[in-house]
């Protein structure tokens, strides 16, 4: 094994752009949790805003304790790029998938990506509070949303 080699869940695996408002969501939260307390405390104040006080602190509880049980119990240290960078890397995109996936309800996909990040015995607490964050994620989304108004006739395409 060659100690030189980077770690590979740090390589670029796409844009945060591509990715849908729960996914992106969940890559950027990761990335600011990790940057420390003062992020930390914006992001409690992000997450107060967007879905009142109380279920802002039930959101942030279960992100809280679903990247305890990444910190503790996972496979190896997740990889993250820097907040503002806008490409996602191999880790991150596992951590985003992984929330779509419990927030869809897509309980059996997403236990199968939830043993890619910690070990098997853990993965069921993590898919529970990925649930309730990556609901979280989703009812913020819908709150910001732009609303459209419908197209008055349809379009024709050909």
């Amino acid at each position: 094994m060659n100690a030189i080699r980077p770690p590979r869940g740090g390589a670029a695996v796409g844009h945060v752009a591509e990715l849908d408002a729960v996914a992106a969501g969940a890559v950027l939260c990761l990335r600011r949790w990790c940057d420390g307390p003062a992020a930390q405390a914006r992001l409690r104040d992000d997450f107060a805003a967007a879905l009142g006080p109380e279920a802002g602190r039930s959101a942030l509880c279960a992100f809280e304790a679903l990247c305890d049980l990444c910190v503790r119990h996972g496979r190896r240290p997740l990889m993250r790029h820097h907040v503002a960078c806008e490409c996602i890397g191999a880790d991150e995109a596992c951590f985003a998938n992984f929330i779509s996936l419990a927030s869809e309800g897509d309980r059996e996909d997403a236990m199968l990506v939830a043993t890619i990040l910690v070990r098997a015995d853990v993965a069921i607490c993590l898919l529970a509070h990925a649930e309730a964050f990556g609901l979280a994620l989703r009812r913020m989304a819908l709150r910001v949303r732009p609303t459209q108004a419908p197209p008055s006739s349809p379009k024709i395409l050909h």
